[in-house]
């Protein structure tokens, strides 16, 4: 770690520091035992997420054993429409389960309760910024209004988002109405996590990828600009980190019209491709989850392909989705060991 400083806010404003610094998508999840013993004490979920006092606890668990160099906030995305009202609710084995969507459900939310609604997550947020080290950045999120609205018309995720792919085809007028809904909502709702405490932000657009050329424009650029657009014109110079699963060849392209200030980069994207968007901003990414459950060679090899692709620039270590519950914890250390301890490939040259 990047001692008494918050290295990844000074890669996030387009330093280039070796080692980099290192934090994980669902960092605070099933694969810690601390983390399933804290779980067991409260079965709903949604009531852990709103729970400060368990969710501070399993948001510092992984900080403790570690030192990652960022924390983030412990909650989910689908906090954002219970709290206007939308139904939700998480099923054991299955995820989260939304009543499917209609223009009448839509008539029936109520966005001036998100507001109190949430008020716990800030609390959390504000407990987490006193109690984590003063060198560790603190990450809050949303998700985006499309991958949030994806599990809302089928009521729940489908193969390749098909149902929201052809909800959104069928009747773009409601499903806009609800995108702009999440838009305005979400906006709120990161602006409040900064003024809470929280130091950088992340927007998580899981199935950007599912989406053609004029749905990924007017479904994921768009509602991600716009958030942008009013967290900045809230709170200026605001830092906040998109992550565009599956985007592959339209990275470039978000990059430029949403105006995030980095890019998160999911295990799939081309190193070569990776290189040309971090030449706009920094990157963050982007190991393949999978070669941490595989470990040994494999996850080496992983850690140094990433290291030697895109260390020459701005970069945030992360992998390129979240740790899965199977992965173990030995894995984790020696991959954190693997990155802190690398030879700079490019110390001495010409970058």
């Amino acid at each position: 770690m990047q001692s008494n400083e918050r290295a990844v806010m000074r890669v996030l404003a387009g330093e280039r520091l070796w080692p980099p610094p290192v934090w994980m998508m669902r960092q605070a999840g099933r694969y810690l035992p601390e983390y399933r013993e804290t779980r067991a004490k409260q079965p709903d979920f949604l009531k852990f997420c709103y729970d400060t006092d368990l969710a501070v606890e399993v948001t510092l668990q992984p900080i403790r054993r570690f030192g990652f160099d960022a924390a983030i906030l412990f909650s989910d995305i689908f906090v954002v429409p219970e709290a206007l009202g939308y139904p939700v609710r998480f099923e054991e084995g299955r995820g989260p389960v939304l009543t499917p969507l209609t223009s009448d459900l839509l008539d029936g939310l109520a966005p001036e309760r998100a507001h109190d609604h949430l008020s716990p997550v800030m609390e959390t947020m504000t407990r987490l910024r006193a109690e984590l080290p003063e060198e560790t950045t603190l990450l809050g999120f949303c998700g985006a209004p499309w991958t949030v609205a994806c599990y809302s018309v089928a009521g729940h995720t489908t193969a390749e988002q098909t149902a929201a792919r052809i909800g959104a085809y069928s009747d773009p007028e409601t499903f806009q109405r609800w995108i702009d809904l999440l838009v305005e909502a979400s906006a709120d709702y990161l602006v409040r996590q900064l003024d809470a405490g929280a130091d950088a932000l992340q927007i998580f657009d899981t199935w950007a990828g599912v989406l053609d050329d004029a749905g990924f424009r007017r479904w994921c650029v768009e509602p991600t600009r716009k958030i942008v657009e009013k967290v900045r014109a809230a709170r200026p110079g605001a830092t906040i980190i998109g992550f565009p699963k599956g985007a592959i060849g339209r990275l470039k392209a978000y990059a430029e019209e949403t105006g995030v200030t980095a890019v998160g980069l999911d295990w799939t994207a081309p190193l070569e491709l990776a290189r040309d968007v971090q030449t706009m901003l920094p990157v963050q990414g982007n190991l393949d989850p999978m070669r941490l459950v595989a470990g040994g060679d494999a996850l080496d090899e992983g850690v140094d392909g990433v290291l030697n692709g895109l260390g020459g620039g701005p970069l945030v270590f992360n992998l390129g989705h979240g740790i899965v519950p199977q992965t173990p914890v030995a894995h984790v250390e020696r991959m954190i060991e693997r990155v802190r301890s690398a030879p700079d490939p490019w110390a001495g040259k010409n970058r």
